[in-house]
């Protein structure tokens, strides 16, 4: 997962020139999980069907040139990233909505996780 790597590939769509900014999420295994109780670990999974879908649909938006979507996939150690989402446009008033978006349904459609907790 190169996020500079994933830029340079924005920076080749044909329609760049129209590009005011780049926004990211950065996607970490945490050693805590949202009760507080301490992970190791977590086994992740994705649906490459339902990125396409996402991806798709955030293109759509207005004002947006470009969005590209990177994971890693398995069992991942705290620390370690499991997804990258750039999204590419206009303006921050187009960018920021649809890199949020592009996130919670990544998040609630396209991925299943599963956390290994100290018990």
């Amino acid at each position: 997962m190169d996020i500079n790597k994933m830029i340079e590939d924005i920076k080749l769509h044909p329609e760049y020139r129209n590009v005011g900014m780049i926004a990211g999420h950065y996607g970490i295994v945490r050693s805590f999980a949202r009760d507080g109780r301490k992970v190791t670990g977590m086994d992740v999974h994705f649906d490459d069907e339902k990125i396409r879908k996402i991806l798709d649909d955030t293109k759509l938006r207005p004002g947006i040139v470009e969005a590209i979507i990177d994971t890693k996939r398995g069992f991942l150690t705290v620390g370690e990233e499991f997804v990258a989402v750039l999204v590419a446009g206009d303006t921050r008033d187009h960018v920021f909505p649809a890199l949020f978006d592009a996130v919670n349904r990544l998040k609630t459609e396209a991925v299943t996780e599963k956390e290994h907790i100290v018990e």
